[in-house]
Formats: structure tokens, sequence, C-alpha cells
């Protein structure tokens, strides 16, 4: 197999999940912004994401939030994974929601009120019960959890809430399931998070237990902070389990993956084949909001843009490099990798597509296909989807 064909054959494998809430209403902290056709049931977000992944090819799995995705009925889930199922796709990760409660004011599984603290991690409970219904593998675990003032509260005590709460998860975990442990180093907590970076997060994973694997989200650090040193050592340790993608300019984390800096997706992303990240078990999900762009041209795009930086990475000539790294060859090095990132691998991007059966270009052939018109017409009365919904 040559060396283009041993890329072409990884990027066919390539699956990158696509979040519910991205299809749904979304905003700034100010307003958010409705728009024509947006669904208004889990249903209508599994059948926008279909079209994702038609025109992708690599776009298998759908993340639920619940309880922006609460189905009811006893076998709600069981069923809401069969209509997925019916559509070629499947369930992703379980999302969980413990900051959008007015409870939840001074922290959920961190509150110094224990009623408080209990009522949260039933949620996370039931959010494995979900897991179950459906067939998931992981749940993603994100606490706005933090305190505003110094003295608000015990910072080590929080701690040892956080900790608890997560061991009683961990061990309800069943078999083949993971947790799956996100970090944000400030907001809405603007004077200590309680998991404000991926230390914090590895720390508990790794007393936790195998199950347990830290998420980078590629927007939640300080600005300058070398994200790929964190995934090199993050696989290094096997405690990487999940991307989420997305790119901020200055603070807020959801604007489209590969949109602030392209050059530093490429850099994360060279990091995963290098040390071994490319496979199921670290999952490449997308975290964003899309609130001024169409919504499903712009999740297409973020999995175009994940591809491309993959198929960049994939690029590199590894044995070049470790030649120029070993021989103390600074220049000779860096032109290795800046050699693959200036590679325009949209072509080869069309050629696998077209081996896939489908459009070269997506974009173009979900403009051509008229879905975007449908779900206008059809889509008329009810609730949108949206946050908090």
């Amino acid at each position: 197999m040559t060396a283009v064909s041993a890329v072409k054959a990884a990027l066919r494998t390539q699956a990158i999940e696509t979040p519910s809430w991205a299809y749904g209403n979304s905003g700034t902290r100010f307003k958010v912004f409705a728009q024509p056709g947006v669904p208004r049931t889990p249903q209508e977000k599994l059948d926008d994401a279909a079209r994702v992944h038609a025109h992708t090819g690599v776009a298998p799995t759908v993340a639920l939030h619940i309880p922006w995705d609460k189905v009811e009925g006893a076998d709600g889930y069981a069923e809401l994974a069969k209509y997925a199922q019916e559509r070629g796709l499947k369930l992703g990760a379980i999302n969980s929601n413990v900051f959008q409660d007015d409870d939840y004011k001074l922290g959920s599984v961190t509150n110094p009120d224990p009623a408080v603290r209990r009522k949260a991690l039933d949620h996370l409970l039931e959010c494995v019960d979900i897991m179950d219904a459906t067939g998931s593998r992981d749940l993603k675990l994100w606490f706005s959890d933090g305190t505003n003032y110094p003295g608000q509260d015990d910072i080590r005590a929080r701690q040892d809430r956080l900790a608890e709460a997560l061991a009683a998860v961990y061990e309800r975990l069943g078999e083949g399931q993971r947790m799956l442990l996100e970090y944000k180093f400030f907001e809405p907590a603007f004077y200590a998070t309680d998991v404000p970076d991926w230390g914090t997060a590895y720390a508990h994973c790794l007393k936790l237990g195998e199950k347990a694997q830290v998420v980078v989200d590629t927007g939640h650090h300080a600005p300058g902070t070398n994200i790929e040193f964190i995934v090199a050592l993050l696989l290094r340790e096997g405690k990487l389990g999940a991307f989420d993608f997305n790119s901020r300019f200055y603070a807020d984390d959801d604007l489209m993956v590969g949109a602030a800096d392209p050059f530093q997706l490429f850099r994360i992303m060279y990091e995963v084949v290098r040390g071994g990240g490319f496979t199921p078990d670290v999952a490449f999900m997308l975290d964003q909001c899309h609130n001024i762009e169409a919504k499903i041209p712009a999740i297409i795009r973020s999995v175009m843009n994940v591809q491309e930086a993959t198929a960049k990475a994939l690029l590199v000539d590894g044995e070049a490099l470790a030649a120029a790294q070993s021989s103390g060859d600074v220049l000779a090095a860096n032109a290795v990798l800046m050699d693959a990132y200036n590679t325009d691998v949209r072509p080869l991007l069309a050629e696998v597509r077209e081996e896939m059966g489908i459009d070269p270009d997506p974009m173009a052939a979900y403009a051509r296909s008229g879905w975007a018109e449908k779900i206008i017409d059809e889509r008329v009365g009810g609730t949108q989807a949206g946050w908090g919904a």
C-alpha cells in the first residue's frame, strides 16, 4: 500500500460525532437567535444529523444532552436509538446538565447544600440509565461549579464533594461504559472553577480508574496554552478519552473548529496520529453552537475542517521528521511539519469521498439537496429546540 493509499484508508475510518444541540437555536449570553426550520424534537435533530452524515460519510453518531433531548415513556430512549439506527446513525455520548437549574446557583455536585448535591448526583445516575437504554458508551460530564469570590466556599471541601460524586457515578457504570470528564479554566465561575484544567481532570480520573478519561475541549484553555502538549501527555498516560472540537477568538468556545487557528488544529491532530490516538478509543466530537450561520452547513464545514487537519497530520513524513529531530536540525524538523500543513488536501479528500460513494463537495451537495427548503416549509408550529429546551 502506498503512503497516499494508507492516508486515504485511514481517512475513510474517521468518525466525528455531532452534537444534538448544534442543530437547535442558540446565541450569546445576551440573545438566542431563532432560525426557520430548526428541529422541534430530538427526532428532527437526528433527521438533520443524518443529512450531515449522508454528505460527509464520517458523522455516524449524535451526542444527546439531557434534559434538552429528554423523551417520555418507559421505552422512549430505546425507541430514539431505533429511530437513529433507521437513519444510519447511532446515539453517542450522553451529556449531563447540572448547570441550568436555580438550585445550582452555588454549584451542583460541589454545592455546600447536601440536598442539592443529591439532586445533581441523581441526574448523573439518570444519565447512566439513559446510556443503558441507548447503548451509548460515553457519559460526558462538565461542571460549571466554582466560586466567584475569595472565601465564598472551602476550595478543598469542594474537591472532596466532587470526588465523592464522581466515585458514585463511576461505581454505577456498566460493562463497556466510560466517564469522560471535561474541564474549563473559567466561566461561569470567575474566581475558582472546580475543574479548571486538564491536571485537575486527570487527577480525578487517575484516582477513579480506567473507565474515567479526560475530555480536551479545544476552546477551554487560556490564550497561548500549548494544547498539543496536553494531548501528547494524556495520550502517553492512556487518559485521553475524547475531544470536544470548537474554536474561540477570545473567551467563549462555541465557534466552528478550525476557525480561529487551523494550524493549531493540525498540530493537535499530528499529536493524535503520533501518539496512537487515531482509534475509536479517542472520540472526536464537535461541541459548537451556530448562532448566526446556518446550522447544518456549519456542521458539515466543521466536519470537513477536522478531516482536512487529519489528512495533513497523516501526511507528515515521520521518518524525515525523526531524522531531523535526532540530528538536532531544528529548521529541517520544522519544515517537515510545515510541508504537510501547507499541502492542499482538498483534492485528496474529494477522492476519498468519491471512493466512499458520496459527492466530493459536501457543501455543494447539501445546497443542491433541497433539505434546507424542505425543513423550513415543513417545520412550522410547535416549539423549536434551543438552549434550555
